[in-house]
């Protein structure tokens, strides 16, 4: 067997590892839509309809707020199931069976591929579910086929930048409890963004960070595409970003792994 292909065998085996993990702790994925849809319910069915009056459009309300918040709803999602990502390879850096792994013959980068790529699968399904439930309760995207493939290839990218940085980590974090917490300040960027309200509306020092940090051109990315408005420079800003975290985090968690004594 050539080298790719022993690499790609043995990553193959990890990805079942971690679908059959998926299969044996269902409630962890329960958990990860969970928190997306009650945010979602409870700024349409809550603040809906006032946050959507002050949107600026012409009968703004909470039909046009669905729309507005759908997208930055969607990237809490990704988050989310980023942060599962973590405490899973927490999890196996603690409980030994890395230990087990070093006395077998597999390829080392596959322990971490497998993660990746589980959290990939993982994170579609939450995606899926928090979009379906938006369409029932009214999200109605105006995007075409191209439109629709551009903000999925713009969640991919993100899913794929945060799935190794939370890989990394879950490396770093020395408790489970650590890798569950470390990543929470990511959750919040949504909301210091445009996830809920425009920039515009914001105090002069917060909407100069809101402008500027990753997930507002991402978010503003994602919402122009499915609703077929201009994006401008967002898209490559984002395309930007995503590429510069998947870069960083790849980076770290490779060396944190090969560093790591309980490897």
């Amino acid at each position: 067997m050539t080298a790719p292909a022993f690499v790609l065998h043995d990553s193959s085996t990890m990805l079942r590892r971690q679908l059959k993990r998926m299969q044996r702790y269902p409630s962890l994925t329960v958990q990860l839509v969970g928190m997306p849809v009650v945010l979602l319910l409870l700024f349409v069915y809550v603040f809906g309809g006032t946050l959507g009056a002050g949107l600026g459009v012409p009968g703004g309300g909470r039909a046009d707020y669905v729309n507005y918040v759908a997208p930055g709803i969607v990237l809490i999602a990704v988050v989310m199931a980023s942060l599962g990502t973590a405490v899973s390879v927490t999890m196996d850096m603690t409980e030994g069976i890395i230990a087990r792994f070093r006395t077998m013959a597999i390829a080392r980068t596959s322990v971490l591929t497998g993660h990746v790529l589980g959290s990939l699968i993982q994170m579609t399904l939450c995606v899926a579910a928090v979009v379906g439930v938006a369409l029932l309760v009214g999200f109605r995207p105006t995007a075409g086929p191209a439109g629709w493939l551009g903000a999925i290839g713009v969640l991919a990218a993100l899913g794929f930048a945060l799935t190794w940085l939370s890989v990394a980590l879950g490396l770093v974090s020395p408790t489970v409890e650590t890798a569950s917490n470390l990543p929470q300040p990511l959750v919040f960027l949504p909301f210091l963004g445009s996830g809920f309200v425009p920039t515009d509306s914001m105090p002069a020092g917060l909407r100069w960070f809101a402008e500027y940090q990753p997930f507002t051109p991402i978010i503003e990315s994602i919402r122009g595409l499915l609703f077929s408005t201009p994006i401008g420079n967002s898209g490559v800003v984002a395309l930007a970003w995503c590429a510069g975290i998947a870069l960083v985090g790849y980076l770290w968690a490779k060396k944190l792994y090969a560093r790591d004594p309980r490897r």
